[in-house]
């Protein structure tokens, strides 16, 4: 089959997916979570399992908004919110108490100080935001770096190199205009797991494309043909093992998007979109980019001889 074909469908397709990002980013931002915009932290202890789903609704029946809440050990939770007064900490207490008496028996209905346990309040400041991105963007420029040179000399060429470098980037710029468009429609929170699903994507993303690339170097090596036809017989080769490979994290993504709960919803949201987009860029963005370069320098050396 002639993947490559059409490689200008591909292209407008990356290009409209960045354009639209790109719109959501300037039109509404990001929507940062406690972690970039400071806020407020609470940690308690109860003396039986609840549900963080209950926990959030009762917290957001008090009139709060933008909660997070995670599960840090035993019957432990971590709730983060925007800033909090005295006062607003004692609402919240009375919400998690009134949600321990709904589910206590009848004749049990009683709520002390007993039943919760504050184990950590404090207020974190807006200076992690900046401090996470700086180390996020010199995380993202080392391993760009590494990985690009490292491609590079493995296939003895720089356009393998660079070709999936910016496939990569092609990846980690849709899934944040993604999430631009996700906290504006329904609220969805950039925070620390979204920059561990970010970078879990550039490393998935990068994988991919080395496969189909590693069975371009050995087709390369028993054909005397052109990089596209080549390029043509590697992705059909390894098409059905990079679905297969997908499918089975797509899969797993779902149940937990689906089962996992309000907590980790968003962070298999992006590793959902990230996957997708992962196996989506190694065949039709970086191989094609690959073969459009060869192309190019192949057009260059013919009108320099004439």
């Amino acid at each position: 089959m002639d993947w490559l074909h059409y490689k200008k469908i591909y292209f407008l397709l990356s290009g409209i997916a960045i354009a639209v990002g790109i719109f959501s980013l300037l039109t509404w931002g990001l929507k940062l979570g406690v972690d970039f915009r400071g806020g407020s932290i609470l940690e308690y202890k109860f003396e039986k399992e609840i549900s963080t789903e209950k926990l959030i609704e009762e917290i957001k029946n008090e009139g709060f908004d933008n909660v997070v809440i995670q599960t840090t050990g035993a019957n432990t939770y971590l709730i983060k919110l925007p800033p909090l007064q005295k006062e607003d900490k004692e609402k919240i207490a009375s919400a998690t108490a009134k949600l321990i008496s709904s589910t206590e028996e009848p004749d049990q209905a009683t709520v002390s100080a007993a039943n919760i346990e504050e184990l950590r309040f404090e207020t974190v400041g807006p200076s992690v935001g900046p401090e996470l991105v700086k180390k996020t963007v010199y995380a993202i420029l080392i391993s760009s770096g590494m990985i690009l040179l490292w491609v590079a000399f493995q296939f003895k060429n720089i356009k393998f190199g660079v070709s999936a470098i910016l496939a990569m980037f092609h990846d980690t710029f849709i899934l944040i205009g993604f999430f631009s468009l996700l906290g504006h429609f329904f609220g969805a929170e950039v925070d620390f797991l979204f920059v561990t699903a970010l970078l879990t994507t550039l490393s998935f993303s990068v994988h991919d494309t080395i496969v189909v690339f590693d069975r371009i170097r050995e087709i390369k090596k028993q054909r005397n043909e052109e990089l596209k036809d080549i390029a043509n017989r590697a992705l059909t080769e390894t098409m059905v093992r990079s679905l297969n490979n997908s499918f089975t994290i797509i899969f797993m993504l779902i149940a937990l998007l689906l089962l996992g709960g309000s907590t980790i919803k968003w962070f298999a949201g992006a590793l959902l979109i990230g996957t997708i987009l992962g196996t989506y860029s190694s065949p039709f963005v970086a191989v094609p980019l690959l073969v459009s370069w060869d192309n190019l320098v192949v057009r260059i050396k013919s009108f320099r001889r004439k």
